[in-house]
Parts: C-alpha cells; structure tokens; sequence
C-alpha cells in the first residue's frame, strides 16, 4: 500500500453521507409535493360540488325579472326601494303603515257604512259588543257642528236596531225631528204644546211591570207620584225642597188620592193651598206649603197651564216600537221642557222597571239644553248608571262639547254629573269640529294628537268613532229612502 491510500479512503467514507441526506430531501420534497397536489385536489373538488349544488338551486328558483311581471300590474318602481330594517310592536307599526288597518268589530249588529282606512263594512251594536266584552258600558255621546250629519247617523243606529228587536224612547225632542220617523216605524210621536188638546196627567199610574203584585204596584205607584211631584216643584222653584215642603206635598197627594179614582194635579195644588181641617188642625201646613204650592200652581192655572190641568188624552205604551216626546211646540220656554221631560222620565221609568221589556235605545237630543235643568240631569245621570241594569243604552247628542261649560258653575255638582255622564260613556262619536273647539274635544274626550288633527278634515257624514281604547274613521252610508226621512234640511234647500 502506497502512502496516499489512507487519504482516499477517509475521502470516500466523507461523501457517502452527504449524499444519502441530499436523496433524502428529495424524497421529503416529493411527498410534501403529492400531499399539497392532493389537498388542492381534495379543495377543488369540494369547491365543484358546491357550486354545483348553487347552480342547482339557482335552477329550481324562480325569481322575479328585473322589469317586474309583464302586464298592466307589474308594479315597476323607478329606481330601487331601499328600507333601512326596523322591528317594533305592531301596536306601534298599525299606526306607522298605512297599509296595517284595524281588524273592525266584527260582522255582528247595525251596519254602519264604510271604515275608510280597512275599506270593509263598518257595523255597530253596543249589546254584542257589551256580550263579547269590548265594552263594558253601553251609552254613547254623539258631537258635531250643525251639517255635520251627526242627527242622520243617530236616526240611522236607532232605526236599523229595531229588526233586531230592540224599542226606541226619545224623552224630548226640542225641534221634532224624530216625529216623522217615529210614524214611519210604527211608533208614536206625542206633540205637546199651547192650544192642543193634548193633555198629560203626572199622577197616571202608568205602565205596570209584569210580575208585580197588587201590594207592591200600589207601593210603587205611591213612591212614583211623591217623587215626581216633589220633581216638578223643584223645577218651577229652581231650588230644592225643604223638608217641611216634602210633607205638605205627601199630605195633599194623599188626600187628593184618598178621594178619587183618577187624581189630577189640580187637585193636589187645592190642597197644599187648601189643606182639610184632619190634615192640618193648627193651621200651619198650609203656611208651610204655601209656596210649592203656588209653584205647582203655575202648571194648572200660570203661564205654564194648558198641559197638566186634566186626565190624560195620550196613553205612554212602551210596546211600540218608538215613542217621541215632541216638544217643538214649547222650545222656547225652558221650564216647560223640564217639566215635560221630567213626567216623560218618570214614565219610561215605569217600562224599564220591567224585566220583559227588552233592550232599549234612549235618545236624549239636544244635551245642551236638557242638562241644565237639575232634576232632569239627576234623572239623566240615574239611568246612566243604571243602564246595564235596565237593558238600555242612552245616546247623548251635542253639537260641541263646549256647550258643557253651560252646565252649572265651575266645580258645582251639575258640572260634576254631565262629566260623569261623558265617563260612563266608551263610545265617543266626534264629526267635523270647527278649529277653536279642538282643544277642548280632545282633553274632554281624551284623544290623541293625531286623533284630534283628524276632526277639522271630516267631510259630511265622517267621523271618528272612539270605541274604549280602539279608534276608526267611518264613512256614514244611507238609503235613499233614508234619506229622504231623516234629512232636517228641507226648509233651506226647498224650492219657494
């Protein structure tokens, strides 16, 4: 061996690994090459079966064009609607979108006419909606300036009720508007007034209840005549009555019946005037009666005689159909329309006592008038109350609710009553208010802003409908026919 073998050798052990490590990374470049190769295949192939699976379902939908549908409702828009999103409760969306109406009352009771923002039929009944619970007291008050047609719609809602069996009493009808109507109905309209020979006797005993046995229909008879006495004096007196003045009326009516069949009220004023010597030995009842009796006086003998000095030439029959009290004939004296109303009220009374008697409308036209008489407002306020009791369901007509500052003084109990009588009412009709009556609608009746903007805008026969907490703006629709009967202008519009 030569001197530089041992050199070569060493040199061929130094090259034999670095070549071993060099084929190494290969074959790590290699497979790392295979695995990503496969991966982006493995990627590929998951993106082709999902845009497949798009353009499948892109296949099975239909979409509407961007011209819109063909045709003369293809309801193109010039540009794109863009809405920013925007959740809320629908109590909130009903009054943001028009196109959110009310769902109305259903479809039972009197059709009304049209509900102008639903477009359906807008019905009316204060007895089913009483039965299903929407309202829990049935009166109504009707408000709107002269024109508005607030006297139609009246007519209208009492008029369709009758087919459903119900009976209408108009207790005064100062301009006897509902004279015709209550003879078109087969009802009665009763017209008092100077030189007629209609005669109304306060003592009548009236309609008896069925059911009532002779002992307390006696009783009954009794306590009616002393109220409805005592009543009337206070209306001509314009005050109430002393305690001593109760006696001298009880003692002179109990006279006055003890003697005849059928007592009259001339005959009580002749013995509060005149009282027997059994009824007044030391002479100082007829000094303690001595001005009632003159006030009662004044119905049979004063500027108020005429009416109540004799029997009865009309008889109160609460089977009609319809029963007006006319008093067109004494609209100036406004004492006399208190008295009337106040025998009329007495009257109905005696029907709504009557368990049989079904359901009633009582239409109290005019409020403005009839509220500022303090025995009348009392008797008003009574069957108010009452008026879930009795089956009925009272209607108060105003012109503007202004017209309550003419009830009584500020804070005095009148003006306490005629707002009671707003409070038990949950249906509020209010037609076309002039713009200085606004304010005073709304705190009156608690509506809304937007509510209260309605009012100026309501053409003839609109009006916005105030149902407890749900409102509707309803378009009155009539017959020709009815029309024709309930139209109150015809001395203006009439040809000479």
């Amino acid at each position: 061996m030569t001197a530089q073998e041992p050199e070569t050798l060493h040199t061929a052990v130094l090259v034999a690994p670095a070549k071993e490590r060099r084929r190494l990374r290969k074959q790590r470049r290699q497979a790392a090459a295979r695995l990503q190769a496969e991966q982006r295949a493995t990627e590929r192939e998951a993106a082709r079966a999902k845009a497949d699976a798009e353009r499948a379902e892109r296949k099975a939908t239909t979409y509407l064009p961007a011209a819109g549908e063909p045709g003369p409702a293809q309801l193109r828009s010039p540009g794109k609607l863009k809405l920013p999103r925007h959740q809320d409760t629908s109590a909130t969306l009903a009054g943001a979108y028009a196109f959110l109406a009310e769902g109305g009352l259903g479809a039972d009771g009197v059709f009304v006419g049209q509900d102008l923002y639903s477009g359906g039929s807008f019905v009316y009944d204060p007895w089913v909606l009483y039965a299903r619970g929407v309202i829990t007291a049935p009166n109504l008050v009707l408000a709107g300036i002269v024109g508005s047609g607030k006297s139609s719609l009246a007519k209208s809602l009492y008029t369709r009720s009758l087919p459903f069996g119900r009976r209408v009493y108009v207790p005064g009808d100062p301009k006897g508007e509902h004279t015709a109507v209550a003879e078109a109905v087969g009802g009665r309209a009763i017209v008092l007034g100077h030189g007629l020979s209609t005669r109304l006797n306060p003592l009548d005993e009236g309609y008896r209840p069925a059911g009532m046995d002779d002992a307390e229909w006696a009783s009954t008879i009794a306590s009616r005549r002393r109220d409805l006495i005592g009543a009337l004096a206070e209306t001509v007196l314009t005050r109430p009555l002393s305690p001593l003045e109760h006696t001298a009326i009880d003692t002179a009516l109990t006279e006055t019946v003890r003697g005849n069949d059928v007592p009259i009220l001339p005959m009580v004023v002749d013995h509060v005037l005149n009282p027997s010597k059994a009824a007044d030995p030391d002479g100082r009842l007829a000094e303690d009666g001595r001005l009632v009796g003159h006030a009662l006086r004044r119905l049979v003998a004063g500027d108020l005689a005429g009416l109540f000095d004799g029997p009865s030439t009309v008889t109160f029959d609460p089977t009609l159909p319809m029963i007006s009290l006319d008093l067109s004939r004494v609209a100036e004296n406004s004492t006399l329309i208190s008295v009337l109303m106040t025998c009329s009220s007495a009257w109905m009374e005696s029907a709504l006592l009557d368990p049989a008697g079904g359901q009633r409308w009582c239409i109290y036209d005019e409020a403005w008038r009839l509220m500022s008489h303090p025995a009348l407002l009392k008797r008003m306020d009574a069957h108010w109350r009452l008026a879930r009791h009795y089956g009925i369901a009272n209607m108060l007509i105003f012109h503007k609710l202004t017209d309550l500052e003419n009830v009584g003084d500020q804070g005095s109990a009148m003006r306490s009553l005629a707002n009671s009588l707003l409070a038990n009412a949950e249906t509020r009709i209010i037609y076309r208010q002039e713009s200085d009556q606004l304010g005073t609608t709304a705190r009156t009746l608690g509506l809304t802003g937007t509510e209260q903007k309605l009012l100026p805008g309501l053409g003839v026969g609109q009006g916005l409908w105030r149902i407890k907490d749900r409102s509707f703006v309803c378009q009155h629709q009539l017959h020709p026919d009815e029309l024709a009967l309930f139209d109150t202008t015809t001395r203006m519009t009439s040809k000479v």
